[in-house]
């Protein structure tokens, strides 16, 4: 067996001049090859060891994606550490101190735009000795050192400790930790996964089971790179078949970053992308307004383009087959008449992408089968490293989360454990060498979720007769009807949310009710362009019915007879819709640092107007509560 220091050598001695690292500092694109990362592993990990590092010791790293981020992690898994990595994305001070001061990390590594969130808790973490500094700031303090002093020393150690520091490397084993990566803690303290190297390596190999990467690949890596499915996905997926990742070019601001995304795409022209449903949909909305800025003629002409394409090409599995196949010579017309030109706006050597993180609404799977780069849906966790299925070019249905990786034992289990039938819904367990060691300094959670080996993932799903798993959602999201029937209504919220511009927001709930309520946060921009068309004023109380109207009749698409019927099952759809005038956000806490809804904190936070949502007049759209707050949307 292997640990990811094997893995990542005999990557650099097969790929040694092949380009790793992609990274714009604002002057383009330059490349850094898998035998000078190396380099500059070693020298990182040997000044780490120079400074006292010892084998299992944690360290921390917050940065934004960079070469950096690679080099600063293996250096750790070099040096015999551990990696903690951690979200730029969060902000809160008690969420890095319980992680720093839970993990036990001796040192921290940070970039210049991170670095002060740490020094504003110094002093309340003592088990912190140094913080690493990835870039010039003007001052640093006596527990400061910036990174290229670090390498420095590095060269020193190995110019005069070379054995001491092979001794070191071969010192780590396959049951080793590699990382310590904590959960969004969205209803408790966050819990720290722990991922052996073995884990990793394994997940690599699992992942190979389902899909090729050519050493000749090139990856712009988009999502955050402490992710799980960006991290062996891109960074080591990628490592192992000596391809090529690029990061995003940093700005001064996220928001600045954002706005290199479309020049970035343009300029390493990936053939693979790595998406959430977060991403899926802005991708979908740029091409949208693409269109529509080409007017009226182009707008319709594409609407027909897309619903051949969807006909044709089914659910994937069943593309092109019994009648459809007269729908084939259309394609192609259709294809240098609009698809041709979408995919070059995203480099024009785009494959697919691969889309993982939360569940994609089906719409978005078609959206992006028609135009050609089709969006391959997955499905994992962080505690199984994360691969547990993928649909893949080869073998792909719509709607499933695909096929298991090879070497991975799945059931579908009731609520007393015991396995289900294929075909029937349960919780989805799993039982590999990927699957987490388990909870940093939780023996209870551990205990709670790996028994005997298998991981109880929390997730619902099932299994169909191809072999395709059905990921439902989250166990503990689930809406229980009053006969105690349940459903999970995370595809409906993505379908509302995805399918309507009017639709900003939607978390539905019913716990044991007669039936399922909507609470909404509507899109204010696309309301005001609507009320606006119609010459009605925002402010006045008829601006106001016509915008709770619009949003009523969004919802009523999904009922009998019109355009979502089939969709979803006609009893959850939603009877009573709360409007809500503030969006769920990171910094009002209802949305964690990976963009998901904290569904738990929704429902405290609204807990009144859900109970007013179960009342005669709380099930009148038009409602006063409704009324109120639609009237603070759209005065903004």
């Amino acid at each position: 067996m292997k640990t990811l220091l094997h893995f990542f050598d005999q990557s650099v001695e097969r790929f040694h001049d092949n380009i790793y690292l992609w990274e714009n500092r604002g002057h383009g694109y330059q490349g850094t090859s898998y035998g000078n990362t190396r380099d500059q592993v070693n020298r990182f990990a040997a000044g780490l060891v120079s400074l006292g590092i010892k084998k299992g010791d944690r360290i921390a790293l917050l940065s934004e994606a960079r070469n950096d981020w690679v080099i600063c992690e293996f250096g750790i898994l070099f040096s015999g550490a551990v990696n903690v990595p951690l979200s730029v994305r969060m902000n809160e001070p008690d969420e890095f101190k319980f992680r720093l001061n839970h993990s036990g990390a001796r040192m921290m590594i940070a970039s210049g735009n991170q670095v002060d969130k740490i020094r504003r808790l110094r002093s309340e973490l003592p088990l912190l000795e140094k913080i690493i500094i990835l870039d010039d700031v003007a001052l640093i303090s006596p527990d400061e050192v910036f990174l290229r002093d670090i390498c420095i020393a590095g060269d020193l150690f190995l110019a005069d400790h070379r054995a001491v520091f092979n001794e070191t490397v071969s010192s780590v084993t396959p049951d080793d930790y590699a990382n310590i990566s904590y959960t969004s803690g969205t209803t408790a303290d966050p819990k720290g996964i722990i991922l052996t190297h073995r884990n990793y390596v394994a997940n690599i190999e699992q992942g190979y089971s389902l899909m090729d990467i050519s050493e000749n690949f090139t990856t712009l890596l988009i999502l955050p790179w402490d992710h799980a499915f960006a991290h062996t996905a891109g960074i080591y997926c990628f490592m192992g078949k000596g391809a090529s990742i690029a990061s995003v070019q940093l700005g001064k601001t996220p928001m600045e970053a954002l706005k290199n995304l479309p020049k970035n795409i343009r300029e390493i022209r990936p053939c693979l992308l790595f998406s959430v449903p977060a991403i899926a949909k802005n991708f979908k909305k740029s091409i949208e307004r693409t269109i529509k800025a080409s007017g009226p003629v182009a707008e319709v002409l594409f609407a027909f383009a897309m619903k051949v394409a969807f006909a044709y090409n089914g659910n994937g599995w069943n593309r092109g087959k019994g009648l459809k196949m007269f729908l084939k010579p259309l394609i192609p017309v259709f294809d240098r008449l609009f698809f041709r030109k979408i995919r070059e706006g995203f480099g024009g050597r785009l494959e697919f992408f691969i889309g993982g993180g939360a569940l994609l609404d089906i719409e978005f799977q078609r959206f992006f089968y028609a135009i050609g780069i089709p969006m391959m849906q997955g499905y994992g966790l962080t505690e199984a490293s994360p691969f547990i299925s993928s649909n893949s070019i080869k073998r792909h249905k719509l709607g499933s989360s695909g096929y298991l990786v090879a070497n991975l034992k799945l059931k579908i289990c009731d609520e007393a454990g015991m396995a289900l039938r294929q075909g029937e819904k349960g919780e989805i367990v799993v039982k590999g060498e990927n699957v987490m060691a388990g909870y940093w300094m939780n023996e209870e959670a551990t205990r709670n979720t790996l028994k005997n080996g298998w991981l109880h993932t929390g997730d619902l799903g099932y299994l169909d007769d191809e072999g395709f798993l059905y990921v439902l959602g989250r166990f503990k999201s689930l809406l229980i009807a009053d006969d105690g029937e349940k459903y999970s209504p995370e595809g409906m919220e993505e379908a509302y949310a995805s399918q309507s511009g009017f639709i900003e927001q939607c978390v539905l709930c019913n716990n044991q009710k007669p039936y399922t309520i909507a609470l909404v946060v509507p899109n204010r921009e696309t309301l005001l362009q609507y009320l606006s068309e119609k010459e009605l004023d925002p402010a006045s109380l008829e601006g106001q019915n016509a915008a709770l109207k619009k949003i009523d009749q969004e919802f009523q698409e999904y009922r009998s007879g019109n355009k979502y019927e089939t969709m979803f099952p006609q009893r959850w759809l939603p009877v009573a819709i709360g409007i809500l005038d503030e969006a769920f956000t990171e910094e009002n806490h209802l949305l964690n640092f990976q963009l998901k809804t904290v569904r738990g904190r929704v429902v405290d936070k609204y807990a009144q107007k859900i109970n007013y949502l179960y009342t005669p007049a709380g099930k009148n759209i038009y409602n006063e509560q409704n009324l109120r707050a639609m009237k603070g949307l759209l005065s903004g």
